[in-house]
């Protein structure tokens, strides 16, 4: 969701039950304002939060004027919740155990730049994502720690090689948390980041920008899947053939439509408000909501999630 309508877009994307309190909402929108400067992005969009067991990752993106164009992603550790001891008010017995929010104990790496103090005021830029660390971090499964300097501990067999001798080795592989950070975070935008067909258009010359002339869906639009796009670059459109391309407009139509997704199903699309909301749902990325106002320029998605893909979604559908 952009950052120049949040309050705004969090309001609307509230009814899947995830928000954020308003001194959280107040900070991000003084903290995205200076990264959009600071940085001289083109736009800065909020990408969500990623729920952590010692603390959570608040994500934002950079867009230059290209809006296809490779994104600068920032990150940014909330605070640590550590176990105190207290009770529970109406229960008996022993002391109950509560999770009560602290300051991160742990640096953050690579802090390029202080915006400010805590709450969502300092952003840390993180690497692009590359083929190596989809590979080492695929072997990680469960929750996200919320410590970027946290290492993952996963052993493997290795060949080893002793003059004429072959032998299998147990090797123990250090993968550090940040690393897994940035390659779900690119997945989930491969899959399933969205935007309605006609936010962005195309120029001749090549670049994509934004359609200042957009007014929004129609209702009968906005039901359907066909309606929405990708937000990355085409994989399926490029192996269409003329025929299934002579009905598609070139200058709208130059992304990949949800509506072929697999597994077929994965998405949700639900009327709200009384038919002034659409909301669309990912079953793939628990946590991925995008809404739009149909008839107005009021749309985005935001994750907010544990960082795990559902897996077991082809034998649920």
């Amino acid at each position: 969701m952009d950052s120049e309508s949040l309050l705004l877009s969090l309001e609307l994307a509230s009814g899947s039950g995830q928000g954020l309190s308003p001194d959280r909402r107040a900070s991000l929108l003084t903290s995205l304002t200076l990264v959009k400067r600071d940085y001289r992005y083109s736009r800065v969009l909020f990408w969500g939060r990623i729920l952590g067991l010692v603390a959570d990752y608040y994500i934002a993106q950079g867009l230059s004027e290209d809006q296809l164009a490779p994104r600068k992603t920032l990150y940014r550790q909330g605070h640590e919740r550590r176990r105190s001891k207290a009770r529970v008010p109406g229960e008996r017995g022993p002391v109950a155990a509560r999770w009560t929010p602290d300051i991160p104990k742990t640096a953050v790496s690579r802090r390029v730049r202080s915006l400010g103090g805590l709450n969502c005021m300092e952003w840390s830029l993180l690497p692009p994502a590359t083929e190596e660390m989809a590979v080492e971090t695929s072997v990680v499964k469960g929750r996200f720690m919320g410590d970027p300097s946290h290492e993952y501990e996963h052993t493997e067999l290795q060949k080893m090689k002793e003059g004429e001798k072959v032998f299998e080795e147990e090797v123990v592989v250090q993968i550090k948390e940040e690393n897994r950070l940035v390659s779900v975070i690119d997945q989930i935008d491969k899959a399933v980041a969205v935007i309605p067909r006609g936010a962005l258009f195309k120029t001749p010359f090549g670049p994509i920008h934004v359609n200042r002339t957009f007014e929004g869906l129609s209702l009968s639009e906005a039901k359907k899947l066909s309606s929405y796009f990708h937000f990355r670059e085409p994989v399926e459109l490029k192996n269409k053939t003329l025929l299934e391309k002579a009905d598609l407009d070139p200058s709208l139509d130059f992304m990949d439509s949800l509506e072929h997704d697999i597994p077929k199903g994965s998405w949700s699309i639900q009327m709200e408000r009384g038919n002034a909301l659409v909301v669309l749902r990912s079953l793939l990325w628990p946590g991925l909501t995008f809404f739009h106002a149909p008839r107005t320029k009021n749309y985005g998605y935001i994750y907010m999630g544990t960082g795990e893909k559902n897996i077991d979604l082809p034998f649920m559908l």
